[in-house]
């Protein structure tokens, strides 16, 4: 009976020395989870930095100054715009775009800007407005892909759309107003067309 006293009282002891190490162990354990759980944690993509997002401004800017020379019909000044537009997408800083560790929106970047300095310069040889318009709408179509592709946060875009451009084939563009001005029929038919479409990443 005393024997069995004694071992009871040597494993009560044994298991209170031995306590204090099973749970800092246990501690450690979960602190090792949490940071493996912190690392798988998916990252958030970052905002472009401020000189793409200037370089992006003098970009729009551009193609805007473009498309308000096609609504006035007037043939200098769109040449005079669309090789400011292909001096602006040949200077985007597509380096500075942030959140792409794969390159894919850099990329495909890359690709837009080409169809758009391609078209400007294209635009620039077309002697009538009827053929610089024609060159705008492949530069509205690349311009509104490429802004959703690298999420521009400056200002609102409306996203506008003529269903009778080009023999009723139809032609979109993009404006800084809601109101509809048409590029492509200038004063012949300002007012036709809709919104179809806006983007706002500033928010």
């Amino acid at each position: 009976m005393k024997k069995t006293l004694v071992v009871v009282i040597v494993l009560a002891a044994i298991i209170l020395i031995a306590r204090p190490f099973f749970c800092n162990s246990r501690k450690d354990d979960k602190s090792a989870v949490g940071t493996v759980e912190e690392k798988q944690q998916p990252i958030s993509i970052a905002n472009n930095s401020d000189s793409f997002n200037q370089s992006f401004t003098q970009l729009i800017n551009a193609y805007i100054d473009l498309k308000d020379a096609l609504v006035a019909s007037d043939a200098a000044k769109a040449t005079a715009a669309a090789q400011t537009l292909r001096t602006a997408a040949d200077s985007l800083k597509v380096n500075e775009i942030k959140g792409d560790s794969t390159g894919v929106i850099k990329e495909t970047a890359l690709t837009y800007t080409s169809t758009i300095t391609g078209s400007a310069q294209a635009l620039v040889a077309e002697k009538d407005i009827e053929g610089k318009r024609k060159e705008f709408g492949n530069i509205a179509d690349a311009m509104w892909t490429l802004t959703r592709t690298v999420r521009y946060s400056g200002k609102k875009l409306y996203w506008e759309y003529c269903p009778m451009a080009f023999n009723n084939q139809g032609a979109y563009w993009i404006s800084y107003e809601r109101d509809i001005k048409n590029p492509y029929f200038g004063s012949k038919m300002m007012t036709c067309g809709s919104v179809e479409d806006s983007i706002d990443y500033s928010k």
